[in-house]
């Protein structure tokens, strides 16, 4: 029984090796560039628009009002970064009603190089805000012994991050692959829906977690900037 896609080696040379889960997260990824391309190169701003263009609105509406509920005022700021991973994540998992399909989430390397991309834009967005200097400044609040343990804040929901999302689908299609041997029959395909379902949910849960994440930089950071200013006006007035 397989752990992970990784297992499945289709070419290896040297240090390069092109895995299951590497082939799989190229088709995702063209999938969405063909689908996005094809949806969006006849848009219409008139009464009468596609279903496509229907679907594709009421998507990126219903991630705006999510991101502007997690906190973020500016949600077109965050879309593009926090739709693509929901959208990825969702695909990746929507394709599992297909027989000999495996999501590429099943694999660590895939749900670690996601929650990196997390690690990665929560200071971007934060810096892009507020600027480096008041960002660094949020490391060493309120005090300088804080440093460590926001060092290692920062790393620790990253690895938390890419196990959970690694956990929940490696579980799933262990599961699955189990009941398939025991009852090859009807039951298989209502865990195969079950699974779909699991993984959506798992594709909306990582996507707010790194919507929270950047959230709650950018309130601290606030606090910083609101506390400073603060201190600044006291001064002035003295």
């Amino acid at each position: 029984m397989r752990i992970s896609p990784d297992e499945i080696v289709f070419f290896e040379y040297d240090f390069i090796k092109i895995n299951y889960t590497l082939v799989a997260t190229w088709f995702v990824m063209a999938v969405m560039v063909a689908g996005s391309y094809l949806i969006t190169r006849n848009l219409s701003s008139g009464v009468k628009i596609s279903r496509w263009q229907n679907t594709l609105e009421i998507i990126i509406l219903g991630i705006q009002k999510q991101i502007k509920e997690i906190g973020l005022s500016n949600a077109n700021r965050y879309i593009s970064f926090l739709g693509t991973l929901f959208l990825f994540l969702f695909i990746s998992n929507l394709f599992t009603v297909f027989p000999l399909y495996e999501p590429p989430t099943g694999s660590l390397s895939t749900t670690a190089a996601l929650s990196i991309c997390v690690f990665i834009a929560v200071p971007i967005f934060n810096i892009r805000e507020y600027g480096l200097k008041n960002y660094l400044k949020s490391y060493v609040k309120p005090n300088v012994f804080m440093l460590p343990l926001h060092v290692i804040n920062e790393f620790s929901r990253t690895v938390a991050l890419s196990v959970r999302l690694f956990g929940n689908m490696m579980s799933g299609a262990v599961i699955l692959a189990i009941l398939v041997s025991i009852i090859p029959l009807f039951f298989p395909l209502i865990m195969s829906a079950f699974g779909l379902l699991t993984g959506t949910v798992q594709a909306y849960i990582f996507s707010v977690l790194a919507a929270v994440f950047i959230a709650a930089a950018h309130e601290t950071d606030k606090k910083n900037n609101h506390q400073n200013g603060k201190i600044k006006n006291h001064k002035f007035i003295s």
